[in-house]
């Protein structure tokens, strides 16, 4: 979609999503409804998208939860769509029922001793702080977290190179990241054999991140006293040193609520000012506009895009009032303000350009 002031975004949702969520898109610039066609925007929560055909027109989805296990994420990559995630919601039905029981154990105390936390995302920096405030030592290890959780994370938390640091100093291991290629299966045999013996692993991120069979066969030798997860599989019920919970993340209405609110103004600001924030595949790119002629570019990570942008509107005579370029990993993102209008000859010029995945114009009305 490029400048087409007239034409209203359509944005096709999946599942339900909060109304006061859907409220964040203003009726005079979104159309949505469960039945959009060639739609700009997808909002879904545990609709599984596999399988189904990406329109041309898409430019983003947002997930009013925090997996993307229901998402081609690598498929909307490489058309350079975004990709946007929030809290996660409450799944639409458990695996199982869980039987509530009581089990009369001896604990002890958790000051003094040491937590390890793999993910410092939200979610991982919260932890991070309650264990501190409940007298722990805490050590962390992420290798791609962000600016705002950088800033968010305790001071007092000790920063870990690798994942092999965290897991030597852990008495306590809690994860809290998503279910990726990257990620699965992170915590294995050898992984394990690296904490310290007798510790407990908590997995609240996804059942596939921890190999089960290694968490059960360290449970019998006693590496492991207990494991807590709230991902029910067959072979872990009923095993000793097992406590399986509901998977009930954000079942509350405020949870809901909060997500649906999230990942619409996070869908919002992309569609009109072509801001990222919080995407799973792009950079966080928040540029505060100069004028009212903006460009937008999704693409691939690769040398000298900054200045074949520049050239393109340079040989068009277009002054840049402000520009910046991040990017992650394979993919990069920039965004372009102008001091004129600019032309669909440029526009297309710039798609044109090897590795340039998707380029739109978002002038302002006047």
């Amino acid at each position: 979609m490029t400048a087409g002031m007239t034409e209203k975004y359509r944005v096709r949702v999946f599942n339900n999503i909060w109304p006061g969520g859907l409220k964040r898109l203003p009726w005079d610039r979104f159309a949505v409804s469960a039945d959009a066609d060639n739609p700009h925007a997808i909002l879904v929560r545990s609709a599984d998208l596999y399988g189904m055909e990406i329109s041309e027109s898409l430019l983003a989805v947002g997930r009013a939860g925090s997996g993307t296990n229901n998402i081609p994420v690598p498929a909307m990559s490489e058309r350079g769509i975004a990709v946007f995630n929030g809290i996660d919601p409450d799944d639409s039905e458990l695996e199982r029922r869980i039987e509530a029981g009581k089990k009369a154990f001896a604990g002890y105390e958790l000051a003094g001793r040491t937590l390890g936390v793999v993910g410092l995302g939200k979610v991982g920096c919260l932890v991070a702080d309650v264990a501190i405030k409940l007298g722990m030592h805490v050590i962390g290890y992420d290798p791609e977290i962000t600016v705002d959780s950088a800033w968010s994370l305790p001071s007092a938390v000790k920063k870990a190179q690798s994942l092999s640091e965290v897991l030597k100093h852990s008495n306590f291991l809690s994860v809290h990241v998503p279910l990726v290629d990257a990620t699965r299966g992170m915590i294995d045999a050898g992984g394990i054999a690296q904490l310290k013996p007798g510790s407990v692993v908590l997995n609240f991120s996804r059942g596939g991140v921890v190999r089960e069979t290694a968490i059960l066969e360290a449970l019998e030798t006693g590496q492991l006293s207990k494991y807590v997860c709230d991902f029910p599989d067959p072979q872990l019920t009923g095993r000793h040193g097992v406590i399986l919970l509901p998977h009930l993340g954000a079942s509350t209405r405020e949870a809901e609520e909060n997500c649906a609110v999230m990942v619409a103004d996070q869908v919002r600001d992309y569609l009109i000012d072509g801001t990222i924030q919080n995407s799973v595949n792009f950079p966080d790119v928040i540029l505060p506009r100069e004028s009212r002629f903006r460009v937008a570019i999704a693409n691939a990570n690769v040398p000298n895009m900054v200045g074949g942008i520049s050239h393109e509107m340079a040989m068009a005579g277009l002054n840049i009032a402000t520009m910046t370029n991040k990017s992650r990993k394979d993919l990069a993102y920039t965004l372009v303000d102008v001091d004129s209008e600019v032309p669909d000859s440029v526009i297309k010029a710039i798609g044109a350009i090897d590795g340039v995945l998707m380029v739109r114009y978002l002038p302002l009305a006047n």
